[in-house]
């Protein structure tokens, strides 16, 4: 038996197949992610729970520029790469735009989204927001909204490393990062 963090393979054990029953799934297909996190069922039942609900306080732009721009923070190509193919065209994402979530480019972002960005940006490197973008962050959004995006922030950061510990391969359908430079 491997000590290395890989995706399973069915058949799985019932409490395992129990709880990625609950997954999302094309035609019987399972991510390779969530088929890593079934490596513990207690982390696949509560270390990441499943924030891309109807109920959501963010709507589906602002909560994809979150988790795009974390991933991309944490170099995920896997789980960005995800997002973009499944959800890009649905939160109204620009080529440009998700280029952007990469690759700086200020112009192509309203003032209030830059703003989003910069607060991941900061979440991401430093763990807390300096005081300017903090008023902001406070400014543009509710209580339910700001945690919200924290939990964002901290539950990609984890899928993130699992992605990118395992050495998950992209997807077939994930889109590519864009080289650095192109536009």
């Amino acid at each position: 038996m491997s000590n290395r963090l890989i995706p399973l393979e069915p058949p799985f054990s019932a409490d395992v197949a129990r709880i990625l029953a609950k997954f999302p799934q094309q035609d019987g297909y399972l991510l390779s992610l969530f088929r890593t996190f079934a490596n513990s069922p207690r982390f696949l039942a509560k270390a990441v729970p499943n924030l891309l609900d109807k109920d959501s306080p963010l709507d589906l732009r602002s909560r994809e520029i979150v988790i795009l721009r974390t991933t991309a923070n944490r170099g995920c190509e896997y789980e960005w790469g995800v997002h973009v193919a499944i959800f890009g065209e649905a939160a109204k994402l620009t080529k440009e735009q998700v280029h952007a979530t990469v690759v700086d480019n200020p112009t192509c972002w309203t003032s209030s989204e830059l703003r989003l960005i910069q607060a991941v940006d900061q979440l991401c490197k430093q763990a807390v927001l300096h005081d300017n973008v903090q008023e902001q962050f406070i400014t543009d959004w509710d209580t339910k909204e700001q945690l919200e995006i924290l939990a964002l922030v901290g539950n990609y950061t984890t899928i993130s490393l699992v992605a990118n510990v395992a050495g998950l391969p992209s997807e077939p359908f994930a889109t590519r990062f864009p080289l650095k430079g192109s536009g």
